[in-house]
């Protein structure tokens, strides 16, 4: 049986990925939900019938989270079809000035956890397997008031790149997606609403449409995908300019 595995699941772009999923991937038949709200995920299971659901409410900032995970990997030993690392946070704020607890969660999730999860799933997913991990548009230049977090999503795109790179002899495609801001409660969580002309200022991306554009994407075999035109050219600009001019221009 092919199986999903799905991080970050039970809110936002991860809800969205998992409503999707069947319209890209039909031959999927078993998701494994992750996320720290176990009660979210059993409603969504409710309705998704004709699919074999694992809930698995885990915290990826806790270590052990990791443990439990492998055990049950082991255990089962499912056929990884693909793998969606969508779990992540971002908080906003000079570094000095926010809890370092914030700071720290920020490289808990959206590093450690995504790294962990992608090593103990390798081993697991057949030739035309799928890895998509959701980075940012802040991994294209260092986002001053965001700078763990912009640093964290450069890691996932270098990562998202690298990892493509050493996987295609055994046929596996890695994609990372890169929206720019959306409508869910990562603004709130992250105490950006009202608190940054910046966010307020851009264009937002359609949870939507970036999930079913994010797994087409990967269906596709896609390294990058960035959604939006206004956001391709920011990231063909990023490119080109010169890193301490972009970073004046993109604060947060």
């Amino acid at each position: 049986m092919k199986t999903a595995i799905i991080t970050g699941a039970s809110s936002g772009l991860g809800r969205e990925f998992v409503r999707q999923l069947s319209e890209v991937f039909p031959e999927i038949e078993s998701y494994w939900l992750i996320a720290r709200r176990k009660e979210r995920l059993e409603e969504m299971a409710q309705a998704l019938p004709d699919k074999t659901i694992e809930c698995l409410g885990l915290d990826l900032c806790d270590p052990m989270s990791f443990v439990v995970l492998q055990e049950k990997l082991t255990a089962q030993h499912p056929e990884v079809a693909l793998l969606v690392n969508n779990a992540g946070c971002g908080y906003l704020g000079n570094l000095g000035e926010v809890e370092t607890s914030a700071q720290t969660r920020m490289v808990d999730l959206n590093l450690r956890a995504l790294t962990a999860v992608t090593n103990m799933t390798i081993p697991l997913m057949p030739r035309g397997g799928r890895i998509l991990n959701v980075s940012s548009i802040a991994s294209f230049c260092p986002n001053p008031r965001m700078t763990v977090y912009s640093s964290t999503k450069a890691y996932v795109s270098s990562f998202t790149v690298g990892l493509a790179e050493e996987l295609r002899p055994r046929g596996i495609s890695v994609t990372a997606v890169c929206p720019g801001p959306m409508k869910t409660e990562f603004l709130e969580v992250g105490r950006i609403t009202g608190n940054s002309k910046m966010f307020a200022s851009l264009p937002y991306c359609d949870q939507v449409r970036v999930a079913g554009g994010a797994l087409r994407a990967a269906r596709a075999g896609r390294t990058i995908y960035t959604p939006r035109l206004f956001y391709k050219l920011y990231r063909c600009i990023a490119k080109v300019t010169p890193v301490k001019l972009m970073v004046k221009l993109t604060k947060t």
